[in-house]
């Protein structure tokens, strides 16, 4: 079996081990990538199959092998494609020891975020399922290591929509979490399930916004009294579908039902004061509100990262301890 330290590093920069599960999740017979075998002798490698032929079964029973001999790469320029067929398998990712972790954080990107919009545009438990296990498969993969999540940061979307905020929300909502409490990670003090259950909050926080209807959400002008009404039902919105999805973690309703509240009580939807908000509270209406200041929205265009916690620290209406630790975390992303 070829052993990592025997494969140049070269080679490591324009191809990657690809591992007998990942493999066998493609078409038996017509993989849609090149695949390549490494030739020991020249420690070099060479075409074994081009996208667009056709295995043999004597070819299917070589690869085979060859894949447990660790002697079968794909080409980084296949990467796309490589990306968007894992997104739609996401656990894989959880067995490819080969991905480099912005490799990885592509396939994340690409995966929740179809999977939310999917979710967003039919709501219903079937289709919860399957976002639920693509984010437990997020959360086994940084629980491992919190400051995997970074990676993604440097993936937020920058147009606005509905599941471009969420899925930009869960991100810097993880990020943040991470950050403020780096020591209860180290320390073990973090625990899994709720874990889990905040992920799902801060990723699912505007499900409620399914219930406005898009001509609302994407309105240029000032809202009226009577439109304004309908998009501030959205947190009680959210609390209704988490019901009918049988949902009732403490964290993930806290991120439902109070990211639009505000300390001082001029919040929605029930004008909850500082001393009756969660941390999760708390700390999702920080997430929220800066991944929406720094997309472009139909009424307004993105605002710098600095500038958009900047404003979120002076605003009295916000945690200051979290809003503070979203500044210093944004300036520590800068300097890696």
């Amino acid at each position: 079996m070829a052993k990592t330290s025997e494969i140049p590093d070269a080679l490591n920069e324009e191809y990657y081990q690809i591992s007998a599960d990942i493999l066998g999740s493609f078409n038996k017979y017509r993989p849609p990538i090149n695949i390549y075998r490494f030739v020991e002798n020249v420690a070099r490698v060479a075409p074994f199959y081009r996208k667009g032929g056709r295995l043999t079964n004597e070819q299917i029973e070589e690869l085979a092998q060859m894949v447990n001999d660790g002697l079968v790469f794909v080409s980084r320029e296949d990467h796309p494609v490589y990306v968007k067929h894992i997104s739609y398998q996401l656990d894989l990712v959880l067995v490819d020891k080969n991905l480099k972790e912005r490799e990885i954080a592509d396939i994340f990107t690409q995966a929740l975020t179809r999977r939310i919009g999917e979710f967003m545009e039919q709501p219903v438990k079937i289709v919860f399922d399957k976002l639920y296990s693509d984010l437990m498969v997020l959360t086994e993969y940084i629980f491992q290591d919190i400051h995997r999540i970074r990676a993604l940061f440097r993936r937020l979307h920058t147009e606005h929509s509905l599941e471009n905020h969420s899925f930009n929300s869960g991100v810097v909502g993880l990020n943040l979490f991470g950050s403020i409490k780096a020591r209860d990670f180290e320390e073990g003090g973090v625990k899994r399930k709720m874990f889990d259950n905040l992920t799902l909050g801060l990723f699912l926080h505007d499900m409620g916004m399914t219930k406005v209807a898009k001509f609302l959400r994407d309105k240029t002008q000032a809202l009226t009294q009577e439109e304004r009404q309908k998009v501030t039902m959205h947190p009680k919105s959210g609390l209704d579908m988490l019901n009918k999805l049988e949902i009732k973690f403490p964290e993930t309703l806290a991120c439902v039902m109070e990211h639009h509240e505000r300390l001082n009580r001029t919040g929605y939807p029930q004008k909850k004061g500082a001393e009756e908000l969660s941390f999760e509270g708390k700390l999702c209406a920080v997430v929220d509100s800066f991944s929406a200041m720094i997309t472009k929205r139909p009424y307004a265009e993105a605002m710098d990262q600095m500038k958009a916690s900047a404003t979120l620290t002076k605003d009295p209406t916000y945690d200051k301890k979290i809003a503070d630790a979203l500044q210093v975390m944004l300036v520590q992303l800068m300097k890696l």
